[in-house]
């Protein structure tokens, strides 16, 4: 089994930032990919930003040039840096990692972009 643990999540004024970590332990396979998804109240989880463990990045159109993905590979967890928040952004940020046709989700994490 995979555990996830997510942190980071808050409150932020429009344009400000906030970064996000999440750290795997258990079962973890050499191969994965890892990182978040976002579900807004009435609308379906979506992609933000993932990263597979031979470095190759994924974003949403709508975060690229705002928001970063890194990972540390000894420590098996993943980051979102997130800057230039906007109001759309709010949403509750799951972190996922996908391994051998598995996925594996965080509990999430609340992200609130308001003045």
């Amino acid at each position: 089994q995979v555990q996830l643990v997510e942190s980071g999540g808050g409150l932020v004024q429009p344009g400000g930032s906030l970064r996000l970590s999440c750290a795997a332990s258990g079962s973890i396979f050499s191969m994965y990919v890892m990182g978040w998804y976002r579900q807004a109240p009435g609308k379906q989880r979506e992609l933000v930003a993932v990263v597979s463990t031979g470095g190759i990045t994924n974003y949403a159109d709508s975060v690229k040039g705002r928001f970063t993905i890194s990972r540390d590979a000894a420590r098996n967890t993943v980051y979102l840096q997130m800057n230039s928040l906007k109001p759309e952004d709010t949403a509750v940020y799951y972190c996922n990692l996908f391994s051998s046709r598995r996925d594996y989700w965080g509990q999430g994490t609340q992200v609130t972009v308001s003045s």
